[in-house]
């Protein structure tokens, strides 16, 4: 790891999910560009692991280990960034876990702990750092903030096995869009990541003759921290996919067709006349295939 002099330096970073993938990557990206990084995973070695990679290196980290899915784990996360430099600047909000099933084998237990670390996590951490930011905006100081979220592909175009893990990475999505209209006024931007990458989560998923080259999780980093910068103060509310071979900038949800009624109001006649108006290419969803897969 090369220190870099420039980008985040005097900025302050949270990272969860940090101590391995993704998260890893992310942190040491961020400290090479001169933030001071709080290191946040479950796993108390490997936190201790990726600040001692970064102190090594001349960056500057404290560990934080705590379970993102506990509520005061988000205040707490804050207040150690406070504690350590005085300040936050940056959010990322990496921590997930896959469980996956078919609907029909859902289980309480699975459904459970995917919404509680993906999007009460999520959440949590937003909305302790939002407090923090907007409170220093309305105390007259300078608003400046940046949240980054981690949704997914399935959440977006979803996959069969993966329904509770699809809906906790759609709610991110959404969770996104929404906080960034919210939190722009204070300086804040918030956008999302749909990240590809080589992790403990996707081992064994890399396509037939990919160049697992392109799925390095230190090419997801260098979009995170792009969009932690000053550069990308103009950019809100943006849900990008992210790897190595490419980067796509996604539209939300839009009416694709529109059918009005007939002088008597809706009747099931009347909507099954409507139906090639509205599904002009078909409504039978069985498969469907991610972009560039």
């Amino acid at each position: 790891m090369t220190l870099l002099p420039q980008g985040h330096s005097g900025r302050t970073a949270i990272v969860t999910g940090a101590g391995r993938g993704i998260g890893r990557a992310e942190a040491l990206e961020l400290a090479r560009s001169g933030a001071h990084v709080v290191v946040n995973d479950v796993d108390a070695d490997t936190v201790g692991e990726v600040v001692e990679a970064i102190g090594k290196a001349g960056g500057r980290a404290h560990g934080h280990p705590s379970d993102i899915a506990r509520w005061d784990s988000a205040g707490e996360l804050v207040e150690a960034a406070l504690r350590a430099s005085g300040r936050l600047d940056i959010v990322v909000n990496n921590a997930g876990i896959l469980r996956d099933a078919m609907s029909f084998s859902l289980t309480e237990a699975a459904v459970d702990a995917t919404l509680a670390v993906n999007v009460k996590g999520t959440l949590a951490l937003s909305a302790a750092a939002a407090a923090h930011w907007r409170s220093r905006a309305k105390s007259g100081q300078p608003g400046w903030g940046r949240l980054i979220n981690t949704t997914s592909e399935s959440g977006l175009f979803p996959n069969p096995s993966q329904a509770v893990y699809a809906a906790s990475k759609a709610a991110v999505a959404a969770a996104t869009v929404t906080m960034a209209r919210e939190l722009y006024r204070y300086g804040v931007t918030v956008n999302a990541i749909a990240p590809r990458a080589l992790t403990r989560l996707t081992d064994g998923v890399l396509p037939p003759g990919a160049d697992a080259g392109q799925f390095d999780p230190h090419a997801v980093a260098t979009v995170v921290a792009w969009l932690a910068s000053e550069q990308a103060a103009s950019i809100n509310g943006q849900v990008l996919i992210a790897w190595g071979g490419i980067l796509w900038a996604l539209d939300g949800w839009r009416a694709a067709a529109e059918a009005a009624p007939p002088a008597g109001g809706w009747t099931t006649e009347a909507l099954q006349a409507a139906r090639a108006t509205l599904f002009p290419h078909g409504a039978l969803v069985s498969e469907v295939a991610l972009p560039g897969a």
